[in-house]
């Protein structure tokens, strides 16, 4: 149990970190990122979260609220309500008198950081759950977009104990609720199966080698498979750089972002995997935010740095939520029903 509850506390810490390390530099090229901070590029934290440590951004915002909607409810009706609730913050300047559980009421959440254009449009303009399409079509809201928000919250549905094909179809389903595109919400699920995996303790390679036999299973799933592909072959060839990261990807779509964050992870062990998979010419803080939660689950959170877990923006929240999602995996909902009322 403690190896399982550090695997958790890790993945959501880790991926907090990833952001933080990632959203400074996120629309920045890599020449530009070397000029700005030396040869190595970013190579720590910024430090400049003041009393609220450093930064996280709507990465880690949208993926506590994954964790949220499945404590309280574990459906994709409940994630499109707890997505709902994320959107709230994103509209209003702090917490309102009364809200709506226990996340709500934390005023680092209510920071607007640069939120993906689909998942906010697909939340507001669907105030009702819409089911989802079956695999390999188009889903109902925004049908072409693939872009990384779907990944870029989906760890969550890794942690919960459900295996490798609840947690894949679960995620993949909630992601329709703003990406429709077959890549994009194929993603998701592979990453939930894939951070699965390495909870349960399988090994990296080989839990990358079954979740791209597990993707190629689906209609849609062929660029997703190419993509994870490309980073177990560029890993292999030893080397690990910022520039076989751009030969990856750059990451704003689901498959590169995911595809870095394997490469990152297969390449490096955490603390160079995470600065890996920052500097680049891309995404640079959902990158980070999936490695992070990647490696964070790999390791545990005693294998990651303390003095970057330390100090991340929401910490002693990001370790109440990884604690109730152990858990609700272990049937203990005694202890949860007070901050996650059960209303879908």
């Amino acid at each position: 149990m403690t190896a399982y509850r550090d695997r958790v506390r890790g993945a959501l810490l880790g991926g907090a970190v990833g952001d933080a390390l990632g959203w400074p530099v996120e629309f920045q090229r890599l020449d530009q990122i070397r000029a700005r901070f030396g040869p190595d590029g970013v190579t720590g934290l910024p430090g400049r979260g003041g009393a609220e440590g450093d930064q996280v951004t709507d990465d880690t915002q949208m993926t506590l609220f994954t964790a949220e909607g499945l404590l309280r409810g574990a459906t994709p009706a409940a994630l499109h309500a707890a997505y709902h609730r994320w959107l709230l913050t994103q509209r209003l300047s702090g917490p309102e008198r009364q809200p709506d559980g226990w996340l709500l009421g934390h005023p680092f959440l209510y920071a607007s950081r640069a939120p993906g254009n689909a998942c906010t449009s697909g939340i507001a303009g669907w105030p009702r759950y819409v089911p989802a399409a079956p695999f390999g079509s188009a889903g109902p809201v925004n049908p072409h977009s693939k872009g990384c928000g779907t990944v870029m919250r989906s760890a969550p549905f890794g942690l919960l104990r459900l295996g490798a094909d609840d947690a894949f179809r679960l995620a993949a389903e909630c992601a329709q609720l703003t990406h429709g595109h077959p890549t994009g919400y194929l993603a998701a699920g592979a990453f939930a199966a894939l951070v699965e995996r390495v909870v349960a303790g399988v090994p990296l390679p080989e839990a990358v080698a079954a979740v791209i036999d597990q993707a190629a299973a689906f209609p849609g799933g062929g660029e997703l498979v190419e993509a994870l592909r490309r980073a177990v072959r560029v890993a292999g060839e030893g080397g690990a750089s910022a520039e076989a990261v751009e030969r990856v990807g750059l990451g704003w779509i689901a498959e590169e972002c995911l595809a870095i964050a394997v490469y990152c992870a297969l390449a490096a062990g955490p603390r160079e995997a995470l600065l890996l998979s920052v500097n680049h010419s891309g995404d640079s803080d959902s990158t980070g935010a999936v490695c992070g939660n990647l490696v964070g689950a790999v390791y545990g959170l005693s294998g990651l740095p303390a003095e970057w877990t330390g100090g991340v923006e929401g910490r002693e929240v990001l370790l109440r939520v990884a604690d109730d999602l152990v858990a609700c995996a272990e049937g203990d909902r005694a202890v949860l029903g007070a901050r996650y009322p059960v209303s879908v």
